[in-house]
């Protein structure tokens, strides 16, 4: 539970999860342009498929071609869910991860106000029995005690 400060050996699991936090940035940005350039040609394609040419076996051919970018489309978006799922969870995570983190960090501070809290309590009960054992004296050796 340490708070920070000093040593060199938490810069290393740090740095290491920052490279890796980056890598992985860099991998799920890379698949958000893969997928939003298919779906931007295959749309370009589809586009391009519709329009309607004389001889009939070309327009079968042209349909056939829509289909596939179609299909091309969806797959694209599909992908593009996932990440969206992906990018949620790891959020999720992340936060549940930060989240207990700082409940650690909260729990080990309590704890340590509660051992000062103890020792506190412990030193004031002390500090009475004392004055309580010196008041005692006191009235025992008073002339002026009424038992």
């Amino acid at each position: 539970m340490n708070k920070g400060g000093g040593g060199g050996s938490g810069s290393g699991p740090t740095a290491a999860a920052a490279a890796a936090a980056s890598q992985k940035q860099k991998a799920l940005l890379q698949r958000v342009d893969t997928d939003v350039s298919s779906l931007v040609e295959n749309f370009i394609h589809l586009v391009n498929g519709s329009r309607v040419n004389d001889p009939p076996v070309k327009n079968a051919q042209e349909a056939s071609m829509m289909e596939v970018h179609a299909a091309k489309m969806v797959q694209a978006a599909e992908s593009l869910l996932k990440l969206v799922s992906e990018l949620k969870q790891t959020a999720i995570f992340s936060g549940i991860a930060s989240l207990n983190n700082h409940v650690e960090v909260r729990r080990a501070e309590f704890n340590k106000l509660s051992e000062e809290t103890d020792n506190t309590l412990g030193s004031i009960g002390e500090e009475a029995a004392a004055c309580l054992k010196d008041l005692e004296s006191h009235f025992y050796v008073s002339p002026e005690k009424s038992i």
